[in-house]
């Protein structure tokens, strides 16, 4: 019983602390493993909620952050496609573009501006801004690219 208490309230605790960490992101199905039609936990599945909670609580410590701004996270993308390519990510958890909503909108609207300050630092005009659709994502958490090739 001693040990049991100890226990019980690290399991308590946890939970406790989790459900803080992921109350503000996108609710996904984990446990859709068992049936792989279409709703298997995949990868990139994974890779949303997680890199939400770094997005939406630790941003400074996100690996290759290369600015942000109250609304908005941008970091160096790990395998650029040209000697500019940024990737902006919203601190708001939102899937793909189709599930944006108007309480979206604010993010959305400062990562357009944190994009247009490290374009206009970067001096560059000859961009591309791109976001995919949801089978194109290779992480589920909207996002778009700034890229000069």
């Amino acid at each position: 019983m001693r040990r049991a208490v100890p226990f019980l309230l690290v399991l308590i605790l946890g939970i406790v602390i989790g459900g803080m960490l992921f109350s503000k992101t996108v609710q996904r199905s984990f446990l859709a493993v068992h049936i792989c039609e279409k709703d298997c936990l995949e990868l990139k599945d994974l890779a949303g909620p997680l890199g939400s909670l770094g997005i939406l609580h630790t941003p400074s410590l996100l690996p290759f952050l290369e600015a942000q701004s109250a609304e908005c996270v941008a970091v160096r993308h790990p395998k650029p496609e040209g000697r500019f390519h940024l990737v902006f990510l919203p601190k708001r958890d939102v899937r793909n573009v189709l599930e944006l909503t108007p309480e979206d909108i604010p993010f959305l609207a400062g990562c357009l501006a944190l994009a247009r300050e490290q374009v206009a630092k970067a001096g560059i005009s000859n961009y591309r801004l791109v976001t995919n659709g949801p089978e194109l994502h290779h992480v589920t958490y909207f996002h778009f690219h700034v890229i000069a090739k």
